[in-house]
């Protein structure tokens, strides 16, 4: 029993130490997840952080994976662009909702809107040395008006958009259109850096933006 605790006690030491080394300075943590990303068996660990940098539109968010390499935690990389700002959530405030591991995948999901309200997960790769986007999910709308359901593989190109409407007369009919895609080159680091990308669907003149 002894030599289980000293294991336990030691175990916790070593994940607090791996926190409070790479901790931005003010920063709390907002979540902790552990889990294999780069196919070596080993878990990484994964911590999302509320910063004390803020914009108007709130807090930034930093997202930093660790790596043990010979007993000693480092970081495999680490963005501030991955994750949306506090208040980017607008009239439901924080947008964040999760991050989780499930098969080597990282995926974040996030959420935000009022009556009209929006979702997404982005999943992510370690590949190419730095984590990619392979793909993309996302459900918008408001009841009895129109719902829409994106999923997108940015590994195949396939771009799946479907949109169900309630409310014909003002919004027209349902549609839904299979598209191909290729070419997107998003990763951790240049997530939201930019303006929303911008996908025209050719036929029912549909846009997407990621």
């Amino acid at each position: 029993m002894k030599s289980i605790l000293c294991f336990l006690t030691v175990t916790l030491n070593i994940l607090c130490f791996a926190q409070k080394e790479f901790q931005p300075q003010g920063a709390t943590v907002i979540e902790t997840v552990d889990g294999d990303l780069d196919g070596d068996h080993i878990p990484e660990k994964v911590i999302v952080y509320n910063t004390k940098d803020t914009t108007d539109f709130g807090n930034f968010r930093e997202i930093q994976i660790l790596k043990r390499v010979n007993q000693k935690w480092t970081i495999l990389e680490k963005s501030r662009n991955a994750i949306l700002k506090s208040k980017d959530g607008g009239m439901m405030g924080d947008p964040y909702q999760s991050t989780e591991i499930k098969n080597g995948i990282l995926m974040i999901t996030q959420a935000g809107g009022s009556s009209w309200k929006w979702g997404y997960t982005d999943k992510y790769r370690f590949q190419n040395g730095h984590f990619e986007l392979i793909g993309y999910s996302s459900d918008s709308g408001k009841p009895e008006e129109y719902w829409i359901d994106v999923d997108f593989n940015l590994s195949t190109g396939q771009l799946i958009f479907e949109k169900e409407v309630e409310n014909t007369e003002e919004y027209g009919n349902s549609k839904r259109e299979v598209f191909i895609k290729k070419g997107m080159k998003i990763n951790l680091q240049n997530r939201n850096q930019e303006k929303q990308r911008e996908i025209l669907l050719p036929k029912t003149k549909e846009k997407v933006y990621l």
